[in-house]
Formats: structure tokens, sequence, C-alpha cells
């Protein structure tokens, strides 16, 4: 059996290669399975490390002990597979609150009315002082300067108070997003 030894392999990985991927191979897998939950993925990312080690076996020098080098191109490939994934699962779930909101926009509107007081209801859920701020800036048209100076606070609390009122906009009509996109132009 191969030890963990790097001197073993050392100028000679391209002939044990065989015997390394039969001695690995499957301890690489359960390790990846441990953080990838399925063995297919598993599989394939395995065989993925396995695959750059042979592209690379002639220039590759290990300057570790094989193992701890193979489970850490274990664990980055592990750590792409599993970055990919949370950056899909949540474009996904933005792609479905988009077509939630398109389907609610078909039946749910008969009015600009019935949208105007949408709107109006959002905003008057805001705090008082986030509220005040928000009608200065977006439907009375003042700079945050102005805003500073009429209600005598920083440019940067106008500032904060915008970016908290835009978020608790966001979040409230969420499902009225693109509709308001469209019609004011609203992001």
């Amino acid at each position: 059996m191969l030890s963990d030894n790097l001197v073993e392999y050392k100028g000679s990985l391209r002939e044990n290669f065989d015997k390394i991927y039969v001695v690995y191979f499957s301890r690489m897998k359960r390790f990846a399975k441990e953080y990838v939950i399925s063995d297919e993925d598993a599989e394939n990312i395995v065989q993925d490390v396995f695959v750059l080690l042979w592209e690379k076996r002639e220039v590759l020098e290990i300057q570790v002990s094989l193992v701890p080098y193979l489970f850490s191109l274990v664990k980055n490939k592990c750590l792409d597979y599993l970055r990919h994934k949370v950056v899909a699962e949540e474009f996904k779930q933005e792609l479905s609150a988009k077509l939630f909101s398109l389907e609610l926009i078909d039946y749910s509107f008969s009015s600009d009315e019935e949208i105007e007081k949408i709107v109006i209801d959002a905003v008057n859920k805001l705090p008082d002082r986030c509220r005040q701020i928000f009608i200065k800036s977006r439907i009375e048209g003042l700079k945050y300067r102005e805003i500073a100076d009429e209600l005598n606070i920083s440019v940067n609390t106008v500032e904060n108070q915008m970016s908290i009122a835009l978020k608790k906009l966001r979040i409230e009509l969420k499902d009225y997003l693109p509709l308001l996109i469209f019609l004011f132009g609203v992001k």
C-alpha cells in the first residue's frame, strides 16, 4: 500500500497515478459527500480533482504530503460547488418572486388609484422620520442637503433614513416591484 509520504511520489506522480487514484478516490469521495450530500456531485468533484492532478502531473510539485494536498483540493472544489449552489438558489428564489409578482399583476389591478393606494399604504407604514424624509426627497424633490437643513439634521442622517425607507419599501412592495418599475421607474 502507498504511504502518505510525498517523498515516494516526487518525480513519479505520473507512474503512481493509477495507484493513487485507486487508494484515495473513495476516501476523497466520502469526504466530499459529507458536504455536498449527493453521491453523484461528490463523485464529480473528486473526478475533477483527479483530472486536475493528471493534467498537471508533469509540472506539479506538491510541497506537503499527498493526503492533506488531496483533501485541500477536494475541500476547495466543495466550497466552489456550494457557493455556486447558494447563488443558484438565490437566483431561483428571485425568479420565483418575479413570477409570482407577474402573476399577481395580471389579476389584481383594476385602476391607477388602486396602485397609488398600495404605494401610499406602504409609505405610511414607514417610521415617522423615515416617512418625512422620504416624502421630502421623492415627492417634494428636495436634495439631501436641503432636507438636512430644513430638519436641522446631518446629511448623513438623511442618507441613512432614506436607505432604511427604501429597504422597507422594497420589502413591503416586493410583490408589486415589476409594476412599479414599469410605471414609476422605481428600483
